[in-house]
């Protein structure tokens, strides 16, 4: 069968490659060897969403005296909101179905396999085989948990992301190793339907690639809602032989064991580019990643790669644009490259965490002289009328020029907030004209304003 465009693999880089490629008028077939959506639909980004949104709610439930609301003892249904969970994920999954007829794309399941720059051969669940011919292919296939040695996942008592959403039932106790926001956000999750939940990090803080202050005050927010934190700790073993796992961790003050029902490895993710072909057609990887120009090409003429397969920050939003993008050059059109210091991360425990650009080390460390300023939610209107008054928007400016290097966010709505952030940088916006826009009140955005007007000792708010 031959087509313009095949794409293996279809999570948020793979569908859309293949939606933008039909949309430029190519024939196209996608590869996908499970579910339509990848894992971000089906076992990442959206069921995990669900999962703390029925957290918080909860949350709200127990806390509903506080908004003069009157409820006796709510309780966490476990079975239930982990069924809600794949419920929101099977109605996702099923919009990409709708999504590859309405663009005409032919879907193929089974896995891929490069057999030669032009030609995918793809096996089916019952061992069948068909070879599939295009001029381009896209290699979309996504990653995995990493697996570290000291703690094998065994699906029962170590387990990866995939089986924390599926649990037939909830742990009274849990260790998270890996304080990203994997790690993060199945902390909170756990620990607010009543799992008690310790997380051990190798770093010396949590969330360790967010600015030092967003580390410090989530730090500050799970201790307060009694999730026990270890950082400058690391996993030695883990003995799955008795009823628990016991856990043996150096820490900075000697050796501890700690047991729990359960063992969550949540220390990164690992590329899928294992049996793709990649060796046959020379296709160069480094660190076991699809190394790509700035169009997604690898160095095989007619063959692209996106998404957490290749070096670029392994988020979703990234893979889709890098699919776009693909699609877009192997069709002729000019995509503009990703500036990847623009990209926004955001990791969705309570209180939620955003950010853009610079840390302020990072800032430093680059030679900038810069503006620093910070606006506390406990001095927004609107997060004291919502209850939500924990955190904080810190921005971070170029001195000399008033350039927007940086935002970073820690409280209720921020990883809606940043997108702000994220187009005033793409648009060079200086910190005066931020100051100058005006921003409606009273919101949780109007917090991005004052901290710039915090930056240049402008505020009339705090």
């Amino acid at each position: 069968m031959a087509y313009d465009v095949i794409v293996l693999g279809s999570g948020p880089g793979g569908y859309p490659a293949a939606i933008r490629a039909s949309q430029l008028g190519k024939k196209v077939a996608i590869v996908e060897r499970e579910l339509l959506g990848g894992i971000c639909l089906n076992w990442g980004c959206i069921p995990t969403k669900a999962l703390l949104k029925s957290a918080q709610v909860y949350e709200y439930a127990k806390h509903a005296v506080d908004y003069g609301i009157t409820m006796e003892n709510p309780s966490a249904n476990f079975d239930g909101v982990i069924k809600r969970s794949r419920g929101v994920a099977d109605k996702m999954s099923k919009g990409v179905q709708y999504l590859m007829k309405k663009n005409k794309i032919e879907v193929i399941m089974g896995n891929g396999k490069l057999i030669a720059k032009d030609k995918l051969e793809v096996t089916a669940a019952d061992g069948s085989k068909q070879i599939l011919e295009a001029k381009n292919i896209v290699i979309a296939t996504g990653g995995r948990a990493r697996q570290l040695p000291t703690m094998p996942i065994d699906g029962k008592k170590i387990i990866g992301y995939r089986e924390a959403m599926v649990l037939p039932t909830q742990p009274k106790s849990m260790i998270i190793c890996g304080s990203g926001a994997i790690g993060s956000e199945f902390a909170y999750f756990y620990n607010s339907v009543g799992t008690k939940v310790t997380i051990v990090e190798f770093m010396p803080r949590i969330v360790p690639v967010e600015d030092e202050d967003i580390s410090k005050e989530l730090e500050k927010q799970f201790k307060k809602q009694g999730i026990n934190i270890m950082t400058n700790s690391e996993v030695l073993s883990v003995d799955t032989s008795g009823a628990c796992v016991k856990a043996k961790i150096k820490t900075a003050a000697g050796e501890v064991v700690l047991e729990a029902d359960i063992l969550l490895s949540a220390v990164g993710v690992v590329a899928n580019i294992e049996n793709v072909g990649l060796e046959a057609l020379g296709i160069k990887t480094e660190k076991g990643k699809i190394i790509v120009d700035a169009n997604q090409q690898t160095n095989v003429p007619g063959i692209y790669a996106l998404g957490d397969c290749t070096p670029g920050q392994a988020l979703a939003h990234v893979a889709t644009k890098e699919g776009i993008n693909a699609a877009e050059h192997l069709s002729g059109h000019h995509a503009e490259p990703i500036d990847y210091n623009n990209i926004p991360g955001c990791t969705y425990c309570t209180p939620e965490i955003a950010s853009v650009g610079y840390t302020e080390k990072q800032a430093k460390d680059a030679g900038y002289e810069i503006k620093v300023g910070k606006f506390p939610f406990i001095a927004s209107g609107k997060a004291t009328a919502a209850g939500n008054t924990d955190g904080f928007v810190k921005v971070i400016f170029d001195a000399k020029y008033g350039e927007f290097l940086g935002c970073h966010m820690i409280g209720a709505a921020v990883t809606d907030m940043i997108a702000e952030a994220v187009v005033a940088r793409k648009l060079e916006t200086t910190a005066h004209e931020l100051l100058n826009a005006i921003h409606p009140h009273p919101t949780m955005s109007e917090a991005l304003k004052e901290a710039t007007a915090v930056a240049y000792g402008e505020a009339t708010d705090i």
